[in-house]
């Protein structure tokens, strides 16, 4: 049967959804895979482009004659669970490439209220590439089924590492932990999921609250603090709630506002949380070179209350655990694991002070740059956790 011509087709309506059919599958023609790291918009694009051909073969094509809901939670670097100016960039790229390019998606704000309209729900993550020779980032793109939590599509490019801005948005800049617990890991393991399988359990059913703490953090880095301390707490009303990042979210902004009792009050929290997650990384920051505190008391003034509360909690819990000394990758490897020991050695020292118990409790060990999450040797607010602490939780030795 030829298809030019309706005159030629016995029963209309089948001709014209066999006409259809045959076009869906024109346009689900996937993009030829690229050759090497692109500029970061074109391997923005070209990801999208590898999503939405995949989308497109999925059954039910009349369907897709409709515009189809997405939400998008906002892309995380995977590595630290962070999201940066280089994040954002790639959120805005594939709403607007989605937008002009790929209209029978309609790109919904990730909001409670728009996951009732929304079909799908979009993740996406960037991690450094280790294995090119020039700096690059995989960035990874993943449609889910927000009725089944199964990946639709799943999408790959290397995008050039180039004039790209890496520094933490606002909240997770001030954060003095790593906001990287199970909640967050279930994200960037969802959107590492190959396609035809579900996305995280743990992450999916928190989806609701994630949006509650989206719009919290938007708060936050707009410098709306009362608002954001309000949208946070609204978050750890409900069980789903009861997040790492949500009590880091009423720890910073209470800090802004000037509470400082609620504040610590809320780090104890986070401290707790940290230690039953058997993981809490801190930001403390020290001199180039030295076991001395940064000397900026816009930096360090919290430094002793974090102290105070880590080890009230480490004694609450019975906590075992290796204070572990991390450093950024300028220098050598050999120097840095000494001063990476050292930090903690200080570090210790500071807490069994507060709590003399904790002595025979704790260990301290230099990692040096072996561990590093960012990477890039910059020493600035980029590489930060780079230059973090950690109190690893483990077992008490018998007796």
């Amino acid at each position: 049967m030829k298809f030019g011509s309706m005159k030629s087709c016995p029963i209309k309506s089948v001709c014209i959804a066999m006409i259809v059919l045959f076009s869906l599958a024109a346009c689900a023609t996937r993009p030829p895979v690229a050759q090497g790291p692109l500029p970061f918009d074109q391997a923005v694009e070209h990801a999208t482009d590898d999503l939405v051909s995949q989308s497109q073969r999925l059954p039910g094509f009349i369907a897709q004659l409709t515009t189809q809901g997405v939400v998008h939670d906002p892309t995380l670097d995977a590595e630290s669970g962070q999201q940066t100016a280089a994040t954002t960039r790639l959120d805005a790229k594939v709403a607007a490439y989605l937008g002009s390019r790929h209209k029978q998606f309609e790109v919904l704000p990730f909001r409670s209220a728009s996951l009732s309209k929304a079909e799908y729900l979009l993740t996406s993550t960037m991690a450094r590439e280790r294995t090119t020779g020039t700096p690059a980032l995989r960035i990874t793109l993943a449609l889910v089924d927000l009725k089944t939590g199964i990946v639709a599509a799943q999408a790959h490019a290397l995008a050039r590492d180039q004039s790209l801005d890496h520094a933490p948005l606002p909240y997770y800049r001030d954060s003095p932990v790593l906001v990287k617990d199970q909640v967050v890991e279930g994200y960037i393991r969802t959107t590492a999921t190959p396609r035809g399988q579900r996305g995280d359990a743990l992450y999916l059913e928190r989806i609701a609250t994630a949006a509650t703490i989206d719009e919290a953090t938007d708060l936050y880095n707009q410098a709306r603090y009362r608002e954001a301390l309000g949208e946070y707490r609204s978050a750890l009303a409900v069980p789903a709630g009861q997040q790492l990042r949500v009590l880091n979210g009423i720890y910073l902004a209470n800090a802004r506002l000037g509470q400082t009792a609620e504040a610590e009050e809320a780090f104890g929290r986070v401290v707790a949380m940290g230690i039953a997650y058997r993981q809490l990384s801190v930001k403390f920051l020290f001199n180039p070179g030295t076991t001395e505190f940064w000397v900026d008391p816009r930096i360090n003034t919290p430094y002793p209350m974090w102290l105070r509360q880590i080890a009230r909690e480490s004694v609450a819990a019975k906590a075992c655990m290796d204070v572990v000394g991390h450093t950024s990758a300028t220098g050598s490897p050999s120097a840095n694991e000494a001063l990476s020991l050292k930090r903690a050695v200080e570090i210790r020292r500071k807490l069994t002070a507060q709590a003399p118990e904790l002595g025979p409790r704790t260990q301290a060990i230099g990692m040096g740059f072996r561990e590093n999450l960012i990477g890039s040797g910059t020493d600035d607010n980029v590489d930060v956790l780079d230059r973090r602490v950690e109190f690893r939780i483990k077992p008490c030795k018998a007796g």
